[in-house]
C-alpha cells in the first residue's frame, strides 16, 4: 500500500505569550512512500517526525494538505478506520492481560462482516506471535517479559489486524544496545516477510540507515533530504544532513577556495575545479583521510585509539570547528604516535564543501 503525503502541514498555536508566532511542526511535506517499503523518518528531537507519524495514523489532523493510502483519501478518516498498525515507544501493553489477550484485543473490537469468532481470533494471534517469535510466551503477563519480548508483543498486536500501513514511533529507544541491534534486525525481517508498507521514526541515524529502504531527514518541520541511506550519506545536500549522518560525525573545517583549490589553515589541501573563490565550510568524513608523510593537511596528533580492524587517529587543527578530529584508517596504516604531527591527504569523494551563508552544498568535479 503506497502512502502519499500532499503538502502536509501541521501548525500549533504558540502558548508562549511573548512569542506570537505559531509553531510549525510539519511544513509542506510532499512525498510518496512506495508500496511495501520501509521508510525511516530521521531527525533530532522536535524536528516533526513523530507529528508526521501521528498525521499518517490519524491521531493528529493536518492544518492543511492531504493523505492518501493508495487511491483512498484518508485525511478525514478516524484512526480506527484507516487500517494502520501502531507501535509506540512505551509499548502500551495492558499489564493485567496475558500476551495472548494483549494481541487479541484489537480483534475484539471488529464489527459487522469483519467480526471474528474466538477460535479465529486466537488463530490469528498465534500466527502474529509466531511471526515475531513469541508464540511460546502466550500465557505470560508483560511484567514477566524482557523489554525485547514486550516490544515483540506490541509489534504482534499491531500486525494481527493485517494493517495496510505499519507505523513505528521510536520503538527501540527503551532497549539496551545489544537488544536494539537484535530487535531492529527482527523488525526488518518481519517487514520483508509481511511486505507491509512501514514508517519507522527514530533519532538514531545508525538505526535508520541500517534497516530503511529510504530515509527522510527532517529539521524544524522541514524535509531536508530524501533518498537511499548510502546515497544521502555520500551526497548530503546541506551541512545539517552531513553532520547528522555518520558515526563518528563528519569533521568540519573553516576553509577557503583560492584559484580552484581548497585551503585549510593557509595550506592548499585539495583541487576543487569549478568552484569560485570564496570562504566555505569543508567537511571531511572520518574515512576521508589518507595518512601521507607528504600530505598537505598537517594536524597535531593527540592519540590513536585501536578499534580492531580500524584505528581512530585523534588530532587537532586550528581551523577545525570542534574539539578533536577523528580519522578512521586501516590498522595497517597506523600512525606513528611518537611524532607530534600527523599529515593527511584528503579523498575528494569524502570531502564536501558548503556555502558559509546558507550551508548548502557546493559541488566540484572529482
Amino acid at each position: 500500500m503506497k502512502v502519499v503525503l500532499q503538502n502536509l502541514t501541521k501548525i500549533y498555536p504558540n502558548r508562549n505569550r511573548r512569542i506570537k508566532k505559531d509553531v510549525v511542526a510539519v511544513s509542506d511535506f510532499t512525498f510518496e512512500i512506495p508500496d511495501g517499503k520501509l521508510v525511516g523518518l530521521l531527525g533530532p528531537s522536535g524536528c516533526g517526525k513523530s507529528t508526521t507519524l501521528n498525521l499518517i495514523s490519524g491521531l493528529e489532523k493536518p492544518t492543511s494538505g492531504r493523505i492518501f493510502f493508495g487511491d483512498d483519501d484518508v485525511t478525514d478518516l478516524p484512526p480506527e478506520n484507516r487500517g494502520v498498525g501502531l507501535v509506540f515507544q512505551n509499548y502500551a501493553l495492558y499489564p493485567h492481560m496475558t500476551v495472548l489477550e494483549n494481541i487479541v484485543f484489537p480483534l475484539e473490537n471488529l464489527k459487522g462482516k469483519d467480526k471474528l469468532t474466538r477460535e479465529q481470533m486466537k488463530a490469528k494471534a498465534y500466527n502474529a506471535a509466531k511471526l515475531v517469535q513469541i508464540d511460546e510466551l502466550m500465557d505470560r503477563r508483560p511484567s514477566e517479559l524482557s523489554g525485547g519480548q514486550q516490544q515483540r508483543v506490541a509489534i504482534a498486536r499491531a500486525l494481527v489486524k493485517t494493517p495496510r500501513v505499519l507505523l513505528l514511533d521510536e520503538p527501540l529507544s527503551n532497549l539496551d544496545a545489544r537488544l536494539r541491534l537484535q530487535t531492529r534486525e527482527e523488525i526488518r525481517r518481519i517487514q520483508r516477510t509481511t511486505g507491509i508498507t512501514t514508517v519507522f521514526v527514530t533519532h538514531d541515524q545508525e538505526e535508520a540507515m541500517s534497516i530503511s529502504d529510504l530515509i527522510i531527514v527532517m529539521k524544524n518541520g522541514v524535509v531536508n533530504q530524501i533518498g537511499r541511506p548510502q546515497e544521502v550519506y555520500d551526497d548530503p545536500v546541506n551541512l545539517f544532513v552531513a553532520k547528522f549522518l555518520g558515526t563518528p560525525p563528519i569533521n568540519v573545517f573553516d576553509g577557503e577556495i583560492i584559484s580552484g583549490k581548497l585551503h585549510i589553515g593557509g595550506e592548499a589541501v585539495l583541487e576543487t575545479p569549478g568552484v569560485k573563490d570564496m570562504p566555505i565550510y569543508a567537511a571531511v568524513r572520518p574515512e576521508g583521510f589518507l595518512p601521507d608523510d607528504a600530505g598537505p593537511l598537517k594536524c597535531s596528533l593527540s592519540r590513536v585509539e585501536v578499534m580492531g580492524r580500524d584505528i581512530s587517529v585523534v588530532s587537532t587543527h586550528p581551523a577545525f570547528e570542534g574539539e578533536v578530529i577523528r580519522s578512521i584508517i586501516s590498522a595497517e596504516n597506523a600512525a606513528d604516535i611518537s611524532k607530534p604531527e600527523v599529515r593527511f591527504s584528503l579523498k575528494p569523494a569524502k570531502t564536501h564543501l558548503f556555502n558559509r551563508d546558507d550551508e548548502k552544498r557546493i559541488y566540484f568535479s572529482i
